[in-house]
């Protein structure tokens, strides 16, 4: 998603990773180690997490331009691939 991003961030794409309870210095040292990008929400009592019912990492939520979460995938794609891409591209068209 970091290589997706980096490239799509231009044409309105917004990636957001949220932690999930994780200590704070950890997540710093995380982040800096894989190089992500994106901003990171911590959240140290899983409110969001909870209110978006995640249960299980990664969860990825992929929300219209109107804020209408229209689709959720629990576990790791390859969101680089040509389906990820065709997708995130539908996604980001006006």
């Amino acid at each position: 998603m970091n290589a997706l991003y980096e490239e799509l961030k231009g044409r309105g794409l917004v990636l957001l990773l949220v932690n999930m309870g994780e200590d704070a210095d950890l997540v710093r040292r995380t982040v800096k180690a894989r190089g992500y990008t994106a901003p990171v929400l911590l959240d140290a009592d899983r409110e969001v997490s909870d209110r978006y019912g995640v249960t299980g990492t990664p969860t990825v939520y992929l929300v219209d331009r109107r804020s209408q979460i229209i689709g959720r995938a629990i576990g790791r794609r390859d969101w680089t691939g040509e389906a990820g891409r065709r997708l995130i591209g539908a996604l980001l068209k006006p």
